[in-house]
């Protein structure tokens, strides 16, 4: 699997695969936005994302590994690239919108992505293929879609929302 991936699967991968999206979509909507909306725009350091980038960068991935999944599910033998996160960071204008809109939207591309998932039968979910250069399953996908959100929060969590204690 690509190498990255690993990093994510690794967060989640001691659940089952619904019981995980179960968990994730709870975490979404037990997020504490108003810590969020004060640190909307800020970094923790120079050169590093905002907590809106990160918030659209969730939305935006799950849309992406998730299309990526329904390819590997359809057994298109199409080439499945990854994706400039900093292009589409750069290009998202995040800091013209709202945390609340950014959470409903990372709230529905994840209803979309379960319901994918869910249709899903444990053939389709243990088909492999290959996603650039690197052999990967169906259900792999599954566990690097939460695991990527789960990465994420924590980055906040650890590194951004000790920014409001500093005020």
């Amino acid at each position: 699997m690509p190498p990255n991936f690993a990093k994510y699967i690794e967060l989640v991968a001691d659940a089952e695969l619904k019981q995980a999206f179960d968990d994730s979509d709870r975490q979404l909507y037990e997020l504490d936005k108003e810590p969020l909306k004060k640190l909307g725009d800020k970094r923790y350091a120079p050169g590093k994302w905002t907590v809106k980038d990160i918030l659209q960068h969730l939305a935006d991935s799950d849309r992406i590994m998730s299309y990526q999944a329904l390819m590997l599910a359809r057994r298109d033998e199409s080439v499945l690239q990854g994706f400039d996160q900093e292009l589409h960071v750069k290009n998202a204008n995040a800091r013209c919108r709202t945390v609340d809109e950014m959470i409903e939207e990372i709230k529905v591309a994840r209803a979309s992505t379960i319901a994918l998932f869910n249709s899903f039968d444990d053939e389709i979910l243990l088909h492999k293929a290959i996603k650039w250069k690197y052999e990967i399953s169906v259900l792999a996908m599954g566990f690097t879609i939460i695991g990527h959100q789960t990465h994420h929060l924590r980055i906040i969590e650890e590194r951004y929302l000790p920014l409001l204690g500093a005020n």
